[in-house]
């Protein structure tokens, strides 16, 4: 919304500085943060009152959650409203790629606060259908993938690159719309998967996150991809704002969903910074490389897609409990343990993320 004022005054005098994405990148995310800060204690305050009960806490699950019992969730909404007004504020809106990223994260924390609103009152574990979550999740990753594909420079629409290898570009034509659902609908259920712990899924998505931006400067740069010998998306540089204000809304979360934490993500924010991940991915062309960076979201997925299957066949468990952070909990692992290593893991697979752009 700012940047109008670059506009309007011809970049005249102290505006200039508006034009400058790092600039804006910086007050956004400062904008969100505080924000945070400020709106932080009173939201939770609010959400323990109305909840009462809190997040239900499921039977079968790990003995040491009970004693969370009470904590209240739906705190994705503190994340969600501080990186809203950062990007609205800051970024340059008249961008439809920074529209289809916003579309995907606030439909799908629309569907992840009817979920969780569903639980709370209902206070069990049961909240809205799966086959109307998933739905309404392909609904919203068809409009995204489709509208992405039309906005694409006509050489990379309906192409999938590939990392390292610089020419490499397959043509799925219309077949890469189902593939962009898969990579956006995965990566929102993957997230919710992993958000099982104090402080766990907030942490490797800011860092996935964080190396996304990095990928949408460098693809949004004409010289900047030239050089790295990227495929250039026009535009996706402007994705560096709602980054930035994504991290700064996720660090006054942490502030409070540190162990222990005060409020849960909820599916509300966890199904909503998913798909931020994944259309961002769509939208930069990096849809291979969000596998690495989100590696530690993947091996959260398949860890309970490998117990369910396994189980139907066999009757046996591969682990303790799926998904794997539950295994590692019942093999005597602390939850600080599991959480900061997890972390650990998350800043590796980043890093090799982002050698990708340059191993050309």
């Amino acid at each position: 919304m700012l940047y109008w004022l670059y506009e309007l005054t011809g970049g005249q005098g102290p505006f200039n500085l508006f034009r400058y994405i790092t600039f804006r990148a910086g007050a956004a995310f400062f904008t969100a943060l505080i924000f945070a800060f400020l709106f932080g204690r009173p939201l939770i305050a609010y959400l323990r009152r109305v909840q009462k009960k809190g997040q239900p806490i499921r039977d079968d699950g790990p003995e040491g959650h009970f004693v969370k019992a009470g904590t209240p969730t739906m705190g994705g909404i503190l994340i969600l409203s501080a990186l809203l007004a950062g990007t609205l504020l800051w970024a340059r809106l008249s961008n439809p790629y920074v529209w289809i990223v916003l579309m995907v994260t606030y439909g799908y924390a629309a569907i992840g606060f009817a979920d969780d609103y569903a639980k709370v009152s209902k206070h069990n574990t049961n909240g809205v259908s799966g086959r109307i979550r998933m739905g309404l999740g392909l609904l919203l990753a068809l409009i995204a993938s489709a509208w992405t594909m039309y906005l694409h420079p006509p050489a990379l629409s309906g192409q999938l690159a590939f990392p390292v290898f610089k020419d490499a570009l397959l043509n799925l034509s219309l077949f890469f719309i189902p593939f962009a659902m898969i990579v956006i609908v995965g990566a929102a259920n993957a997230v919710n998967l992993t958000d099982g712990l104090d402080g766990l899924a907030i942490m490797p998505v800011m860092i996935a996150t964080a190396t996304f931006g990095v990928i949408a400067y460098m693809v949004g740069n004409a010289n900047f991809a030239d050089y790295l010998g990227l495929h250039g998306v026009p535009g996706t540089g402007e994705l560096v704002i709602f980054v930035a204000a994504l991290i700064g809304g996720g660090l006054g979360f942490l502030w409070y969903n540190a162990p222990p934490a005060a409020v849960f993500m909820g599916d509300t924010g966890s199904l909503a910074l998913g798909g931020a991940l994944g259309a961002i991915a769509v939208v930069t062309k990096h849809e291979i490389v969000l596998a690495i960076v989100g590696g530690l979201f993947v091996v959260e997925a398949l860890s309970v897609i490998i117990q369910v299957l396994y189980f139907k066949r066999t009757g046996k468990r591969v682990f303790l409990m799926a998904p794997i952070h539950h295994h590692f909990e019942k093999k005597g692992w602390k939850e600080s343990q599991i959480v900061i290593r997890f972390w650990i893991i998350a800043l590796v697979l980043a890093l090799i993320g982002l050698s990708t752009l340059k191993l050309r």
